[in-house]
């Protein structure tokens, strides 16, 4: 335990390895969550504090952030801070991306900058946290080393991030409350469940099998030693480890599976908590789980669940099943909840990893894709055809029908043998005449389709609202953005015999167009850039290139409502299904999955792109 004041940061682990800090006021919310204990349900929605974190959701059992439109999950943890370091004072050190907004430097860099900045530096080389830049304070500018490219820095004021006094945790574990932390050790649980996981625990520190004893045996054991805090580190500090500075130690939470059969019983909670401080004789009542490694964790596991068959304690295993269905972990979760709750022993398996991207690449190592040429495109927003009235636009596809059906027009409901119930102004087309599309052979008012053309797109296409079939181009609503392609040397799941193409789309948030559902409005982007995978097969550079055309096309993104978060005015995917997911099925977003291709080309068709398609761009 470290015995200090120290202030509170929640970070997330990003893409690229680094942990990047959330803002004061939403470390403050998280911190406040964990505070409350079990009762506030043991899970964090950022929107509640941060309008532009809707989308994301933070599992304080599994110490991981959910984004739920795109089931994109990523690391968190409650990390430590010297109080008069700069998160300490509310200072926050930013630099101006190339879209002209401020990013905050991670937390790390930012100690450095502020301790050289109060030191009155004039600047602060940050080579030796490993960055190849230098923060010149007389021009508040950042210097690349190597490029010496420059960009604007800026320092500014911010919330405080909430401070806690007292035994700080190693490893944070939820749910005990960080409150409890001041308070006096529980005495050790003697039901016959607990003596029995604290003796196989014991042996496993101990390194042999040994004889059970209950935990109360054990005499002398050394208390916990306090440390303090390290101060923040100066422009010429060196990182103890390469990566991290002025930071407490941070572990990651052990099984849920082991911390549930520990904690099945209140007492057991309380007493092997690693918040709980050491006792007042100097004596420790229960190491906590998270001082074990992974392999003592995994042979923890391994022999209580031996011992508690060999001892005749019924046990039921609940597996976390394979697939790609989010469902089947959550139910594991809740059904060892439930059976924790009755007193029965729990046995979980080891969950399956996600696996969001693939290893690092080297820059040398990334190819371009045979057969597709460049790497990289960009959309603007492209203008409808000017000069076509509504009315040329579909006699294109449209034959006159002199004698209706007695039937139904399924776009305003009347029969067609009636006048249109369209309200609209037409004046150029009478309400009565009625026309059959040339290639489906799906008959409406004209009248209608003129005001369904003129509330879409107008891009001098047509579909069919019955059976979808679309006449002319159609293009869509995207955003101006960026779309990058190319080969990395990994293989997919399910795909070992090729490498892999990854994609990555770039859209910035921006103002919504006349195409948009509120023109003039701003509108969000949220989990940009994202990265999309693709077997470099044939099938999957095939798929790339219909890609590259629906790209082109403006219909892979729009701007609309979340179905999974509610935000609206934000881009949003458009019913063309991409591979987030690099190594694993977690998610329903990855590999293997056999049909997937296959799925996407249909997929495609739908939205009137396939083979001929690439023909057509050509031309």
């Amino acid at each position: 335990m470290l015995l200090a004041s120290a202030v509170v940061v929640w970070e997330w682990l990003n893409e690229h390895g680094r942990w990047r800090p959330y803002s004061p006021a939403v470390s403050h919310h998280i911190e406040a969550v964990v505070r409350a204990g079990p009762r506030a349900g043991g899970s964090v929605v950022l929107g509640q504090v941060d309008s532009r974190l809707a989308p994301y959701i933070i599992d304080l059992q599994s110490m991981n952030q959910f984004r739920q439109d795109t089931g994109t999950l990523r690391p968190v943890r409650r990390n430590y801070y010297d109080p008069s370091s700069a998160p300490g004072k509310g200072v926050v050190w930013e630099w101006e991306n190339d879209s002209g907004s401020w990013t905050p430097y991670d937390m790390e860099v930012g100690i450095t900058i502020q301790h050289a900045y109060e030191k009155q530096h004039p600047w602060v080389d940050l080579t030796c946290i490993g960055f190849s830049y230098v923060i010149d304070f007389s021009t508040m500018g950042q210097i690349n080393r190597q490029t010496q490219r420059q960009r604007r820095v800026r320092r500014r004021l911010d919330l405080v991030y909430p401070m806690v006094t007292g035994a700080l945790p190693r490893a944070p574990s939820w749910p005990v409350s960080p409150g409890s932390a001041a308070s006096p050790p529980a005495p050790p649980c003697s039901c016959p469940q607990c003596v029995l996981v604290m003796s196989v625990k014991a042996a496993v520190v101990n390194g042999s099998p040994g004889p059970l004893q209950p935990p109360a045996t054990r005499k002398n054991a050394p208390p916990s030693a306090g440390v303090k805090l390290p101060p923040a580190p100066g422009p010429g500090a060196k990182p103890l480890d390469g990566t991290r500075t002025g930071r407490g130690p941070v572990k990651t939470a052990p099984s849920q599976g082991i911390r549930r059969q520990a904690s099945s019983t209140p007492a057991a909670a309380a007493a092997g908590s690693p918040a709980s401080p050491p006792a007042a004789n100097g004596k420790t009542g229960r190491m906590a789980l998270a001082t074990l490694n992974r392999t003592n964790l995994q042979r923890l596991a391994i022999a209580q669940s031996r011992v508690l068959i060999a001892s005749g304690v019924p046990t039921v295993p609940v597996k976390n099943l394979n697939g790609s269905s989010p469902v089947n972990p959550a139910l594991a979760g809740i059904t060892g909840i439930l059976m924790s709750a009755a007193g029965l022993p729990v046995c979980l398996t080891r969950p399956p990893k996600l696996v969001l991207h693939p290893p690092p690449v080297s820059k040398s190592e990334i190819k371009s894709i045979p057969g597709v040429s460049n790497t990289s495109r960009k959309t603007t927003k492209k203008q409808a055809k000017k000069g076509k009235t509504p009315e040329e636009v579909l006699k294109k596809y449209l034959q006159k029908v002199r004698h209706p059906p007695d039937e139904d027009c399924t776009i305003c409901m009347e029969r067609l043998t009636a006048p249109s119930g369209y309200k609209g102004s037409q004046p150029t087309v009478k309400p009565e005449v009625v026309g059959k599309l040339s290639r489906c052979g799906h008959i409406y008012h004209i009248y209608c389709l003129v005001a369904m053309y003129n509330n879409g797109n107008k891009d001098g296409s047509l579909q069919c609202p019955t059976c979808k079939t679309i006449y002319g181009v159609k293009t869509g609503t995207q955003p101006p953005g960026k779309m990058e392609y190319h080969l990395i040397p990994h293989s997919l799941p399910g795909h070992p015999d090729c490498k892999t193409i990854r994609i990555i789309y770039s859209i910035p948030p921006g103002i919504q167009g006349p195409e948009h559902p509120n023109p003039g409005k701003s509108f969000s982007a949220r989990g940009f850039p994202r990265h999309c995978y693709l077997p470099d097969s044939e099938k999957g550079r095939k798929v790339l290139k219909l890609l590259l055309v629906a790209w082109d096309r403006r219909l892979i993104f729009a701007v609309g409502t979340s179905s999974t978060t509610g935000e609206s005015d934000t881009v949003i995917w458009n019913e063309v299904h991409h591979k987030t997911e690099f190594g694993s099925n977690l998610t329903g977003h990855g590999y293997p999955d056999a049909n997937y291709l296959d799925n996407v080309l249909a997929e495609l068709a739908a939205q009137g792109i396939s083979e001929d398609s690439t023909a057509q761009e050509k031309d």
